[in-house]
């Protein structure tokens, strides 16, 4: 991966969120997916990952992208990010016409009063994304 797309944190969730693509200073793992039926329709696929982000970290965004992938129509993406149990960050972003989706975040910023840099994630994070999926098997 080059500098340049080496950003902060690339987190690339595919398909159903079994790989993911990460910088060589920042880690991440792919723990677990549930999809719960919500109808005959669709279902409620939750994935949760881990996402670590180093003390020393020099880069101001994180980005959290899935790829092309089964989407119901007319519902969003939820990003959850949680320190310990305790809620840190939450997004809802829409699933483009492919499935796939992104978010971008500030991790690093600059302190207005004092002009030092601020690290605004740090250390270990639970990553949890919730999407709606169509139902591929009849719940009747």
């Amino acid at each position: 991966m080059g500098t340049k797309s080496n950003i902060v944190l690339i987190a690339s969730i595919m398909v159903i969120f079994g790989v993911i693509m990460i910088p060589a200073n920042i880690s991440a793992e792919s723990n677990h997916v549930t999809v719960t039926p919500i109808n005959a329709d669709v279902s409620l696929e939750k994935t949760t990952t881990t996402m670590t982000v180093p003390e020393d970290n020099k880069l101001p965004w994180g980005i959290v992208r899935g790829e092309a992938s089964e989407v119901a129509e007319r519902y969003p993406i939820i990003i959850q990010m949680y320190k310990g149990e305790d809620p840190v960050h939450f997004a809802q972003v829409d699933a483009k016409g492919d499935g796939s989706y992104e978010y971008k975040f500030r991790v690093r910023s600059v302190d207005s009063n004092t002009g030092e840099f601020v690290n605004i994630f740090q250390g270990d994070y639970t990553v949890k994304i919730y999407k709606v999926i169509p139902n591929t098997n009849d719940l009747a």
